[in-house]
C-alpha cells in the first residue's frame, strides 16, 4: 500500500517499494545470498550492482521476475553488451531467457549489440567478488571556456549552434530542420556543415567543436539516433556513423566532443548551479536522462531512461518499441499525459498528434479543470516514487526538471506532489535530493554553450 496514491492509476507498484519491501523480507527470513549483476561496454568499462537475495529455491519466481525489472533497467541505465551474475541461478536463468533473439527482452538484446558491435552475452560467475567492483572512467569533458569554440545542438525539430569565446557566446543561432524524416544523409551532413561555418565565420578561428546530440554516440560516432531515422540502413555506416567526424575535419580536425543531450543537459545544469551529481531529466516527446558527477564529469553511461522498468505491475501499459510494460517513457512524457487523460473524463481526439493533445491537456489545466490537475499529480507520484529507485543506481544530490510536459502550472504541481512522495516514503532522500526547474542562470548556460565546453584544446 503507498502512503501517497497516484490517483488515477490504483494499479501503480513501484519498483522501489517493491525492492524495500523485498529487502525487508529477506532479512526477516533471516538467510540470504549476495547478488552481483556487472554490465561490461565499450574499452572494458563496467558497472557493478549488488544486493542481498533469497537463497536459491526459496521464492525464486518473486526473485527472478523482480530482479529481471532490475537487470534490464541497468541495461539502459549504464549500457553494455555482457551481463554478469553471480549469486542466484534463479535470476541468472531468467534473465538468460529473456535477454536472446526470440526472448521477451529480445529488442534489448539487439539493440545493444548494434550499439556496441559486439555479440550479446549473459554469464554466470560462481564468485560475486570477482564482478563485484566496477571500472569505470569519468571524463573530465565540459566546463573548458579557453580559445574559440562550436557548439551545436541537434535537436529533433531545431538546431542550435553558439560560436563561443572565451566563455562568451558571441553569436548563436536557432534553425528549424526536419532531421526525422529526412531519408537522405546529405541533408543532416549539410545543414551541419552549414551551421558551423555560419559560427566560424564570427571567429577569427576555430580551436574546438562540442556536440550535444539526440542518440547513443560512442568515440563521437553515431551508434543509433532518432535524428537519423529515416537514414536507410545501407546508408546509416557510410554516412551517419561518422558524420560529425567528418564535419570536423572540414575545420582542421580540431578537437571535437560528441555527447548525448541529455548528459550536455545535464552538465549545463551543474555549470549553471555550480554542482555536481545532477541528473537531468528531460519529459517530452519521450523520458531523456542525464548525469554528471561529483566533479561534474560525465560517466559514459546510456542513461536511456526511457526503456527503463519503474513499475512493476504487469498489466501496465507496454511501450510500442520495446514491447515492454512499465518502463519511463510511459510515465514521463507526452504519452504519460495522454495515457491518464481517459482517467481524467479528458476525451481527446484521436486524429491529434501528440503533441496536440498535450496541449488539450494544458489548456484545461490553464482553465482551471481539477481533472487535469488530477493527470500531473499522478504523474508526480510516478515521479517521487521513481526518483527514489534512480537513486540506486546514481548518487543524486540534484534533479533537473524539463521538457514540454513539465511547462506551465503542470509542472509546479508534478514537483509538489513529487517533493510529497520523498518527503512520506523517503525521508532520507528528502534530505539529500532537491528538485529543480532550470531557473534564468541555468538557461543562460544553454545546450549548445555547453555543447562547445566539451573539448579540451589540446
Amino acid at each position: 500500500m503507498l502512503k501517497v496514491p497516484a490517483i488515477l492509476d490504483p494499479g501503480f507498484a513501484p519498483l522501489s517499494v517493491l525492492l524495500r519491501e523485498y529487502s525487508k523480507d529477506v532479512k526477516k527470513y533471516g538467510k540470504s545470498n549476495r547478488f552481483v549483476c556487472s554490465i561490461e561496454r565499450s574499452h572494458g568499462h563496467r558497472t557493478a550492482w549488488e544486493t542481498e537475495v533469497f537463497p536459491d529455491g526459496i521464492e525464486d519466481d518473486r526473485t527472478a521476475t523482480l530482479f529481471e525489472r532490475v537487470v534490464k533497467g541497468m541495461v539502459w541505465l549504464y549500457g553494455g553488451f555482457r551481463i554478469r551474475i553471480a549469486g542466484s541461478k534463479a535470476i541468472y536463468n531468467r534473465v538468460v531467457d529473456a535477454f536472446r533473439d526470440g526472448g521477451s527482452r529480445s529488442f534489448d538484446f539487439h539493440y545493444m549489440e548494434n550499439v556496441y558491435e559486439q555479440p550479446f552475452e549473459v554469464l554466470y560467475v560462481e564468485d560475486p567478488e570477482e564482478i563485484a567492483h566496477s571500472i569505470e572512467s569519468p571524463s573530465n569533458i565540459g566546463r573548458h571556456f579557453d580559445g574559440c569554440r562550436i557548439g551545436f545542438d541537434a535537436g529533433g525539430s531545431d538546431r542550435k549552434v553558439s560560436a563561443v569565446i572565451d566563455g562568451e557566446a558571441v553569436y548563436s543561432e536557432e534553425v528549424v530542420w526536419h532531421p526525422k524524416i529526412t531519408e537522405d544523409p546529405d541533408y543532416h551532413y549539410g545543414h551541419i556543415l552549414k551551421a558551423m561555418r555560419t559560427a566560424a565565420s564570427h571567429m577569427p578561428r576555430v580551436d574546438a567543436i562540442g556536440v550535444s546530440s539526440a542518440g547513443i554516440y560512442i568515440d563521437n560516432q553515431t551508434k543509433a539516433a532518432s535524428l537519423f531515422l529515416a537514414v536507410p540502413k545501407e546508408l546509416h555506416e557510410r554516412k551517419v556513423k561518422n558524420i560529425y567526424i567528418n564535419v570536423a575535419k572540414e575545420f582542421g580536425n580540431v578537437p571535437l566532443v560528441v555527447c548525448n543531450d541529455g548528459d550536455v543537459t545535464a552538465l549545463a545544469g551543474a555549470i549553471g548551479m555550480e554542482v555536481g551529481n545532477v541528473l537531468g531529466i528531460a519529459m517530452g516527446t519521450s523520458e531523456a536522462g542525464g548525469y554528471v558527477d561529483e566533479n561534474m564529469n560525465i560517466m559514459g553511461w546510456l542513461n536511456e531512461l526511457a526503456f527503463v522498468p519503474i513499475d512493476g505491475n504487469p498489466n501496465a501499459m507496454v511501450d510500442e518499441w520495446s514491447g515492454d510494460y512499465g518502463c519511463g517513457v510511459k510515465y514521463f512524457s507526452q504519452d504519460g499525459v495522454i495515457k491518464l487523460a481517459p482517467a481524467a473524463g479528458i476525451e481527446l481526439d484521436e486524429s491529434l498528434s501528440p503533441a496536440e493533445k498535450l496541449k488539450v491537456v494544458q489548456k484545461e489545466m490553464e482553465n482551471g479543470n481539477p481533472e487535469a490537475a488530477k493527470i500531473y499529480e499522478t504523474i508526480g507520484v510516478y515521479f517521487g516514487y521513481t526518483i527514489a529507485y534512480y537513486s540506486l543506481f546514481y548518487h543524486i544530490e540534484h534533479v533537473l526538471i524539463m521538457g514540454r510536459v513539465t511547462s506551465g502550472e503542470g509542472g509546479a504541481l508534478l514537483i509538489k506532489k513529487a517533493q510529497e512522495v520523498l518527503n512520506t516514503e523517503f525521508p532520507e532522500l528528502a534530505k539529500q535530493i532537491q528538485l529543480n526547474i532550470p531557473d534564468e542562470k541555468i538557461r543562460r548556460v544553454g545546450q549548445s554553450v555547453a555543447a562547445a565546453s566539451l573539448p579540451v584544446i589540446k
